[in-house]
């Protein structure tokens, strides 16, 4: 249950929605309710920073402005263009999706949280939020900012089920899409994981914790050292693509792994996925290398693997140091 009784409940949505009108941060997945434009946003949204999907963001709905333009590309464009982001099922499901709406529901939306959860990458948290945004339906979302909001709010780490059970009581049914960003915007930028800002916080009258709560310690990130080889021809560079039914970025292309290295790299950089840093260094090409992986890779001039779909390292080590032309 809320402990919250009625008048505190509508003091409640009053005080972050007025927080929310004056404070929210200008995004451009928030400037029309375009259902299209909020389910890409909640899918690159999904285990990613804000900071990290704008860009991406934009250049998707240049590339791909509407849904039936996402429908009919190639699935290698569409990882081309996601490349950087990371968890491509996303794009993946994001694009099988695409299709369904197409093909199936003749370019037409899901109005409902229930029907956006009948598509392909579609679970509670984003069905709910695309409805409510995009279309006003009074369905109430948790996602990690949410559930941190909620668990400080009424001082109690509740299970997640709880704290949906709670959001839907709080949830303001006249602006239900507001309210859910409110509170994701809430927990992002106020009611951070560390040090939250509880002296400004607009809710802070009827929280029970106020920060009180001790963080929970961290594991350690794990550590790993990565080689590379960088072949370039006539300003093309020599690529791998992964196997088709590899676990993580299957079918994307990359620079060829080395294992055995004995010179010294010409550059090193480093990189991070989920829970790992990489100390990654780039060597160039041995011969044996080359010979190797001859017959499973590919000459590409810097045209061809800009459309390419490369892995988010390879990108990044090739818009460092592959030839200019």
């Amino acid at each position: 249950m809320v402990p919250l009784n009625p008048r505190d409940q509508v003091a409640f949505r009053r005080a972050l929605l007025r927080w929310y009108d004056a404070h929210r941060r200008d995004l451009p997945w928030r400037r029309d309710a375009d259902p299209y434009r909020v389910w890409v946003s909640e899918i690159m949204l999904q285990q990613t920073r804000v900071a990290a999907v704008l860009e991406h963001f934009a250049r998707w709905v240049q590339r791909f402005p509407t849904v039936q333009s996402l429908a009919k590309a190639r699935e290698q464009s569409v990882l081309a263009l996601w490349s950087g982001l990371g968890y491509y099922h996303r794009a993946r499901r994001l694009h099988q999706a695409a299709k369904v709406i197409v093909r199936e529901r003749k370019g037409e939306f899901p109005s409902t949280a229930e029907g956006w959860r009948e598509l392909p990458g579609i679970g509670r948290y984003t069905a709910a939020a695309i409805a409510s945004i995009a279309y006003g339906e009074p369905v109430a979302v948790v996602d990690g900012n949410v559930d941190r909001v909620l668990n400080r709010v009424f001082g109690q780490a509740g299970n997640r089920e709880g704290n949906w059970d709670r959001a839907e009581a709080l949830l303001d049914r006249s602006r239900p899409g507001d309210f859910n960003q409110a509170m994701m915007e809430l927990g992002a930028t106020i009611c951070t994981p560390r040090a939250p800002q509880c002296l400004i916080c607009p809710v802070n009258q009827w929280c029970q914790s106020r920060g009180a709560q001790v963080a929970k310690p961290q594991p350690a990130r794990k550590r790993r050292q990565l080689h590379y080889a960088l072949a370039s021809d006539a300003g093309s560079v020599l690529l791998v693509q992964r196997p088709c039914d590899a676990k993580r970025m299957a079918g994307m292309w990359e620079l060829p792994e080395m294992t055995v290295c004995h010179d010294e790299p010409i550059a090193t950089l480093r990189h991070s996925i989920t829970d790992t840093d990489y100390e990654v260094a780039i060597h160039s090409a041995p011969e044996a290398v080359i010979q190797s992986v001859k017959g499973s890779a590919r000459w590409f001039s810097r045209m061809q693997w800009e459309k390419l779909a490369l892995t988010g390292l390879a990108r990044k080590v090739l818009r460092k140091l592959a030839p200019a032309t």
